[in-house]
């Protein structure tokens, strides 16, 4: 390669990275999210835009390693116990919603496209196909992956990853000249299906002694290179086999679920999965054929408009045929109502067929990446459209006429945990929350009776029995609504002891000020107990240890005093500093050793 010829493959290097180090920033602090600005910044820079990048299926190739890598981080957090429950979601939920939405799509394409039955059907079966990319990095940036609503789109997105492959067959099966491959056609079945085993073979009897093997030679980056070794490895496999790249990572991820290594491979894979996922969506966004665009620009965003609508319509159905709840219907309707990137691999297949006509594959690319773009504007205005309250209240009882001797606000994992030594008294508690998921999933997964209610509404404290509780315990984790529910309190039911979960120092400060009967920061306590147990792990005496702890306590409790006085900078002579030499809280254990007398001048002299 020329010197001229690496400098302009690196100029386009610092174009990618600068298009998405501006866009993304920029698309999150507008509250767009992530995706939709990596797909603006492809289409500025791509071929139709400033023209940077002439051709970017070439990158979109390199880029789709990135969905690759988020399938096995996702197969990472799926142990086969935990996938094999799924079993239902993933072949009952998601094959009605593939073949529900499949029918009513290609009846859209005969009758608004006026297309022939085939064509009708891929490009009806490329648009069910979900944008895994664009739905994972969604339910990533919400925390949604592992709720039991996130768990069940995941199903789904499993079973259109692997309906990817009889359906190829299928447009395979469909191409007008078609009637000699049949052997072929079974051949590749058959190649397919070897794949899967070969993988599972090798996952179960080879991939961790292969590790242990690495992990013995205490070589770090090649335990990276293995765990990249092991991703692509499967992803080749699956794609020799005819099968989905997605999958065979996934499948692989299964597979080591289980492994001692597993936390290892997460964070080995993860700098590489974020780079290329970004660049995946920058690669889409490139492929958006602007000149296509504003010539059937009707056409598009009414396919697209029309496409969506039509496929919101089958995902709601499907969900409230399966008792999902309404809210739960809606989620999935907002994260799913899109076509994805197998549809370009749909689409390409269905053209080679003969199938598709060139235009026909740049209309429904278009549509399909345009559906992607705007997938998150759905789920944003999901928030606006419905209110909290309009949220399903299926399974979820409204505080009413509860009596309770403690009245406990909020029930996340500090609720939880603060609950447990009230109820292991055998005190009556009632619970209060506004997360209905949180509300239902407690009561499945773990038996606790949770009630809806705002605690910053006074009406629903009185709901809520606070009027004859002898505690009232706020557990939320907002700071204004927690001084809200503390002004009511010690207004209207001033019998009731009061203590409140703190954010930070500040808003213990304000707490203190209005006079509540207890408070405690979030992480003080775990914090104070993990530097104790990182002082015994430095050989420090257990006696020693806990002196050393509680006075950090005292100091802590001190400067806490002097800050409700004096502001937030008050005491800091009494905190701790790696900046300053620290002075032993007991006597020497011995003598030290004897100083010279230029030494002991300066140290007198310091004192």
């Amino acid at each position: 390669m020329s010197v001229e010829g690496g400098a302009s493959e690196l100029v386009k290097v610092v174009a990618l990275l600068g298009a998405g180090v501006v866009a993304v920033p920029l698309f999150k602090r507008l509250g767009l999210g992530s995706v939709l600005g990596y797909l603006a910044a492809g289409i500025v820079i791509g071929p139709f835009g400033l023209g940077w990048f002439s051709d970017p299926q070439a990158i979109l190739h390199v880029a789709e390693l990135g969905v690759v890598m988020f399938l096995f981080v996702i197969g990472l957090e799926m142990q086969p116990t935990r996938l094999w429950s799924l079993r239902g979601e993933i072949f009952g939920l998601g094959l009605s919603q593939v073949l529900a939405c499949g029918l009513l799509l290609t009846g859209v394409g005969i009758a608004a496209f006026d297309l022939a039955p085939a064509a009708a059907f891929v490009a009806a079966m490329g648009f069910v196909m979900t944008s895994t990319a664009t739905v994972m990095l969604l339910l990533d940036e919400r925390g949604e992956t592992s709720t039991p609503r996130g768990q069940r789109i995941v199903s789904v997105l499993l079973l259109e990853d692997l309906a990817i492959v009889p359906l190829l067959a299928f447009v395979a099966f469909l191409a007008p000249a078609a009637e000699a491959g049949g052997q072929s056609r079974w051949a590749s079945i058959g190649l397919g299906m070897g794949a899967i085993v070969g993988l599972v073979l090798a996952g179960r009897w080879l991939l961790n002694p292969l590790f242990r093997l690495l992990a013995a030679a205490r070589a770090r980056e090649v335990m990276t290179a293995a765990a990249l070794l092991v991703v692509l490895g499967a992803a080749l496999l699956m794609q020799l086999g005819g099968l989905s790249m997605a999958m065979g990572a996934f499948l692989a991820g299964v597979l080591l679920s289980e492994s001692t290594f597993r936390h290892q491979l997460e964070a080995d894979i993860e700098p590489f999965r974020g780079i290329l996922l970004g660049l995946f969506f920058l690669s889409v966004g490139m492929s958006l054929d602007l000149a296509v665009f504003g010539v059937q620009w009707k056409l598009i965003l009414g396919g697209t408009l029309l496409f969506m609508a039509v496929k919101a319509a089958g995902i709601y159905g499907v969900a409230r045929l399966f008792r999902g709840a309404h809210g739960d219907a809606l989620h999935r309707t907002a994260m799913m109502a899109q076509g994805g990137e197998f549809a370009f691999v749909l689409y390409a297949a269905g053209a080679a067929a003969g199938i598709f006509d060139a235009q026909l594959n740049a209309v429904f690319t278009a549509i399909v990446i345009l559906s992607m773009a705007l997938t998150p504007l759905v789920v944003i205005s999901l928030r606006w459209l419905i209110p909290r309250e309009g949220e399903s209240m299926e399974g979820v009882d409204v505080a009413e006429g509860l009596e309770g001797r403690v009245l406990l606000i909020g029930f996340g994992r500090f609720g939880q945990v603060a609950s447990q030594a009230l109820l292991a008294r055998g005190f009556e508690v009632s619970i209060i929350d506004t997360d209905t998921e949180m509300i239902r999933s407690a009561a499945d997964y773990f038996g606790f009776k949770v009630y809806y209610g705002d605690g910053t509404r006074l009406d629903v404290l009185r709901a809520s029995g606070a009027e004859n509780a002898q505690v009232i315990a706020v557990c939320i984790d907002k700071r204004d609504a927690t001084l809200r529910i503390v002004e009511l309190v010690k207004h209207e039911f001033p019998q009731a002891k009061l203590l409140v979960r703190s954010f930070d120092r500040e808003h213990s400060i304000k707490l203190i000020e209005a006079d509540v009967d207890y408070q405690i920061r979030e992480t003080f306590e775990s914090a104070s107990a993990f530097g104790h147990a990182a002082l015994l792990a430095l050989g420090v005496p257990a006696a020693e240890a806990e002196e050393i702890a509680q006075d950090v306590r005292r100091r802590d409790i001190e400067r806490l005093s002097l800050q409700v006085t004096g502001g937030i900078t008050a005491g800091r002579d009494l905190m701790h500093s790696n900046r300053m030499r620290p002075q032993p809280l007991t006597e020497p254990r011995r003598e030290g050793e004897a100083l010279s007398a230029e030494t002991a001048a300066v140290t007198q002299a310091a004192d």
